[in-house]
């Protein structure tokens, strides 16, 4: 099997400059080795200043679904974000992107979705022969709008790229962009032409948003934007970001500090979850299954990026608190007697936050 790396694919495909327009490759700098990281801390604490005060231009409320997206992206992972139609989902999606400085493809899913719609296609003229095409997966931020919309062959080609950050299309392996990150939405009260997640699919993303309705200020905030007519255009955001920004500031939250009390928290609310019975959990008779060794990472790493956005440069096990229903809530799974009593994975988590004690 051939592994391909993008400028490599991108100079041997007809067509392909529209594509490599799309991408960023973030290159090592020079000194990227010789930062002293209190200046590479400083740097990422002035920066998620700046991304937030450019999406508040545009963004009205909505704090926790910026943050959690922003945090998502600082930790090198992926986001899943839920919420009813009119909430904002793709406007924010495509405001943090514009904001990145980096590639943005959207992709609207439907049960029609072929994987080659989604990683490209191998095809074959005389002059040249058999050459890849890639598809819209090659970009730095990809928007799976409606992701639940999908069949399973679909979900299956974005599982690798999301795990791997490559694809495979025949006998050839073709690396993806770096950063590489997706922003997934879906809707979740609506069933007809819609596939529920694989529970795998889920583990991918580090966090699942819920995106909620405005409060009565908010949404009057909403109305006088457009009775004014001070809506910023997408065109006006400002690329506060770039490729090798974002890679730095992933590389910030990877040198805040935590302590061994703090990583016993994040596995005994893990473990709370396996074993809801040796924790004495009221809900312990509603859990199926606990949360995995994703869960995790994605509580440690998660944490490490709540402190940074809060200004600190080492995680308590309150940042862990902070970011614990974005990482559990999808990964929690509830048995029919927890969903016949309407119990929710948020209300498990609330349990595991309340009855957990600090080491």
């Amino acid at each position: 099997m051939m592994v391909k790396e993008m400028p490599e694919l991108f100079s041997q495909n007809a067509g392909s400059g529209a594509v490599a327009a799309s991408v960023q490759e973030a290159k090592p700098s020079a000194t990227a080795g010789e930062n002293d990281p209190k200046e590479l801390f400083a740097r990422a604490v002035r920066l998620v200043s700046s991304v937030r005060k450019e999406a508040e231009r545009a963004i009205v409320n909505q704090k926790n679904v910026v943050d959690g997206i922003l945090m998502a992206l600082a930790c090198d992972g992926h986001v899943l974000v839920e919420g009813m139609p009119g909430e904002g989902k793709v406007f924010i999606a495509k405001t943090l992107s514009r904001i990145s400085g980096c590639g943005f493809k959207r992709i609207q899913f439907t049960p029609d979705l072929l994987p080659t719609d989604l990683i490209g296609i191998t095809t074959y003229q005389k002059e040249k022969g058999f050459y890849f095409v890639p598809g819209p997966i090659f970009a730095n931020v990809v928007l799976a709008n409606g992701i639940n919309r999908a069949p399973q062959k679909v979900q299956s080609a974005l599982l690798e790229a999301m795990q791997e950050r490559q694809v495979t299309v025949g006998l050839e392996t073709h690396m993806l962009p770096s950063p590489f990150f997706v922003v997934a939405t879906q809707n979740p009260v609506e069933s007809l032409g819609s596939y529920p997640l694989p529970e795998a699919q889920l583990d991918r993303f580090i966090f699942k948003i819920i995106a909620e309705y405005n409060d009565e200020e908010n949404e009057r905030k909403i109305l006088d934007m457009f009775e004014s007519d001070s809506v910023v255009p997408l065109e006006e955001i400002r690329p506060v970001l770039n490729a090798q920004k974002i890679l730095e500031l992933q590389t910030a939250v990877k040198g805040i500090t935590i302590n061994e009390a703090t990583e016993k928290y994040i596995v005994s609310l893990i473990d709370a979850t396996r074993n809801p019975g040796r924790y004495g959990l009221k809900s312990a008779s509603f859990i199926q299954w606990g949360a995995s060794p994703r869960a995790s990472i994605a509580l440690y790493i998660g944490a490490k990026a709540d402190a940074l956005f809060h200004g600190k440069n080492y995680a308590t096990p309150q940042n862990v608190k902070n970011v614990a229903q974005h990482a559990l809530r999808h990964r929690i799974l509830l048995n029919y007697e927890g969903q016949a009593a309407k119990a929710t994975p948020e209300g498990v988590i609330e349990e595991l936050i309340a009855r957990i004690p600090i080491p």
